[in-house]
């Protein structure tokens, strides 16, 4: 094997900052190694693949000491334009990533750019669409696809160029469970078919774990903590001690009293040696949820296009207080309802809230009822101060300023942002940003919140911290809905969950519970969680496992 990335006493600083980002990294990554770099959020993960794809010094200038080569040559010395044959880069949100009007061109754009002729192109194109499964989608638009066929399109058009180096910056952030483990499955197969070296920047560590890697990378704060094989690391406490997520039956384990230091294949759960261990608590049945009416829905129907209805006949029945799990796969209408919910979207039928009708209210009422926080909370802030961004909608409301005053103010400190009240938007971290957009909501008094994908993309440190304060406002009296692909998150913080498939609910019962219907599960491609296969290599009730699993890692939650 080769030394064909090398990272040599490497330290580098962005123009903008103070302090470098990276921090004597020493790192060697072999010619068709798989490696995983993994870390908090702002340790520094992104900016390593920064320094390997370009980006870093020719679009984020910065001060570099140290070495860093790519096959022998001073990657610093290399254009964007050379790098590209290099290093070919997957984005995160691979909208970001688009080109063509159709997936056809945007599969050609890297060729017409190396001035292929046209034969060749097309030629190449058509098998490369063929190998990937996208033959019957290069006249659509990449725009309508869903997640999963988006990452597809997104992989193939840098694998068209065949660069010898393949590098994924959070490639699973926005998909469902299946297409995390589809998109997965189709990086270990390219990986072994092209022979590349393939570089994966995830949080999800579990999930990237489904196929082997060659090693783990661990940094935090621009250092490595971590340079070896996956088995090595999960024996140590290191994920926990840098605010990384372990898998879910490594936990569970060490919970059981299993002596993880020793195990071999611990990144393998089908290989990993369990004889003479036992587990044989019985489940408990599942508690009643609570029973008071807050929001009913009958017969819900809409369309952008009436020959495509994104929602079909929705019946739900929401409780005063509880918590609920809104999930599915990529597209299947889970965002629609709740926007049908709050009145974005004009839908078709009966919305009953404390026993009265509310379909003619104005965006304006519906807000006052029921609140929803989207994803990026980018998306949702307007204004420069906080302060400001949280007192907006009661100003709209024509509120007097010291109404508004003690009412944000009440809120800021609610949300843990009392201390910040003076503080620039700007200055926060993501976290706080979505605290911020969650206090802007809060201050409003909903009976219920609506989430989108509360904690995606967080590290376990952010994801915790939101989760916590959510639990808080839950405890409050909130009914919170959340929508997530998490399954984890589902687990651990929700009493129901609600199944989403093709714009009809498929199922409504205890998450627990949902675990145990594969079939309901293949139709909205989510998957059981780790701790089911446990219990099943264990000889085990999955329902009482799951149990001893929330109420040892999460007796916090309430």
């Amino acid at each position: 094997m080769d030394s064909f990335i090398q990272f040599k006493d490497f330290t580098f600083k962005y123009d903008a900052q103070a302090e470098p980002t990276l921090k004597d990294i020493n790192l060697t990554i072999e010619k068709g190694q798989k490696v995983l770099v993994i870390g908090p959020s702002g340790s520094g993960k992104s900016t390593i693949g920064h320094c390997l794809n370009g980006i870093i010094p020719n679009t984020f200038p910065g001060e570099m000491t140290g070495q860093l080569t790519i096959n022998g040559k001073d990657a610093f010395g290399l254009s964007i334009y050379d790098k590209s044959h290099l290093v070919s880069t997957v984005l995160q949100d691979p909208d970001g990533q688009f080109i063509g009007l159709t997936v056809a061109e945007d599969l050609a754009f890297a060729l017409e750019n190396d001035c292929l002729p046209q034969e060749e192109m097309m030629q190449k194109v058509h098998n490369w669409a063929q190998r990937m499964d996208l033959l019957n989608l290069l006249n659509h638009r990449p725009q309508d696809l869903s997640g999963g066929q988006k990452q597809r399109v997104s992989l193939t058009g840098v694998l068209i160029d065949e660069s010898p180096i393949l590098l994924f910056d959070e490639p699973l952030a926005n998909l469902d469970p299946k297409a995390g483990q589809t998109t997965i499955d189709l990086i270990d197969r390219i990986h072994r078919e092209e022979g590349t070296t393939t570089i994966i920047i995830e949080h999800r560590l579990e999930d990237v774990l489904y196929r082997n890697v060659d090693k783990v990378v661990l940094i935090n704060d621009g250092r490595i903590f971590f340079d070896g094989h996956p088995d090595q690391l999960l024996q140590t406490k290191l994920l926990a001690e840098h605010g990384i997520r372990e898998p879910l039956y490594v936990t569970a384990l060490r919970d059981l009293g299993f002596n993880v230091e020793m195990a071999e294949h611990l990144s393998d759960l089908a290989k990993l040696d369990l004889s003479g261990f036992s587990f044989d608590k019985i489940g408990s049945q599942a508690q009643p949820l609570p029973q008071e009416k807050v929001l009913e829905v009958k017969n819900l129907n809409f369309a952008y296009r009436p020959e495509r209805p994104i929602l079909k006949g929705i019946n739900l029945t929401l409780a005063k207080g509880e918590r609920v799990a809104v999930v599915g796969r990529n597209g299947a209408g889970k965002s629609t309802l709740a926007k049908a919910l709050c009145q974005f979207v004009e839908a078709q039928g009966e919305i009953i809230y404390e026993g009265q009708s509310i379909a003619s209210d104005s965006i304006k009422e519906r807000a006052e009822r029921i609140g929803y926080v989207l994803q990026n909370p980018n998306q949702m802030i307007s204004q420069g101060m906080i302060f400001d961004e949280v007192a907006l909608g009661l100003r709209l409301r024509g509120l007097e300023e010291p109404e508004i005053e003690e009412r944000v103010l009440a809120t800021l400190k609610t949300c843990g942002l009392y201390a910040f009240r003076n503080w620039p938007v700007s200055a926060l971290s993501f976290g706080q940003k979505k605290r911020v957009t969650i206090a802007s909501i809060l201050v409003l008094n909903p009976e219920i919140i609506i989430l989108d994908e509360p904690t995606a993309g967080q590290d376990k440190r952010n994801y915790t911290e939101i989760m916590r304060f959510l639990d808080q406002l839950h405890a409050d009296g909130h009914t919170i809905v959340m929508i997530t692909h998490d399954m984890q998150l589902m687990l651990e913080y929700s009493d129901r969950s609600v199944v989403v498939s093709d714009g009809q609910i498929i199922a409504d019962c205890p998450p627990v519970e949902l675990f145990t219907q594969s079939h309901i599960l293949k139709e909205a491609n989510l998957k059981q969680t780790s701790l089911f296969d446990l219990a099943e290599k264990l000889g085990a009730d999955p329902l009482a496992l799951t149990e001893f699993y929330i109420q040892t890692e999460g007796g916090s939650h309430g």
